[in-house]
């Protein structure tokens, strides 16, 4: 089970024109603990920001699924509401739950969410889909224990 932390780094950013400007930009970590996040998200920044940079904010982020695609450039929300019959009053109920998906525009995050859900037996409904700010999502890898749902990915 994926346990997803939203973190928040604060950063100066050298912008397209040259200038330097201090920036917040969400990144989505899987990890048991917020001091497990805290730790990973500071080992991936570092790699990427020079100079210095804070943790401004980390939160659980409500992912019940986590669709990569390689070729999208930007992070989707999206809003699924599972449809079941309660079968005494035959009335329709649904479950929404929050993907996480990987594309490169709205069409295609619908594609991807259609596509990673096609093998389940469930009716289900996209509610919504917006963009998101996020940067990137780091799913743990073990060198040791690899999570067999994202071999290949």
């Amino acid at each position: 089970m994926y346990i997803w932390f939203e973190c928040k780094v604060r950063y100066e950013k050298t912008m397209e024109n040259g200038l330097n400007k201090k920036v917040t930009e969400p990144y989505v970590v899987d990890a048991m603990s917020f001091t497990e996040a805290e730790g990973r998200i500071i080992e991936i920044i570092s790699h990427y920001v020079s100079g210095e940079y804070t943790i401004s904010d980390i939160k659980k982020a409500n992912y019940s699924e986590v669709f990569f695609n390689e070729s999208g450039d930007r992070w989707f929300k999206a809003k699924v509401q599972f449809i079941t019959l309660d079968e005494k009053s035959g009335a329709e109920k649904r479950t929404s739950t929050n993907m996480l998906v990987q594309a490169c525009d709205l069409r295609d995050a619908l594609d991807k969410i259609d596509e990673g859900m096609k093998g389940t037996m469930a009716d289900y409904v996209v509610a919504a889909i917006n963009e998101t700010a996020i940067m990137d999502v780091y799913p743990y890898e073990s060198k040791d224990d690899a999570r067999p749902e994202y071999e290949g990915q």
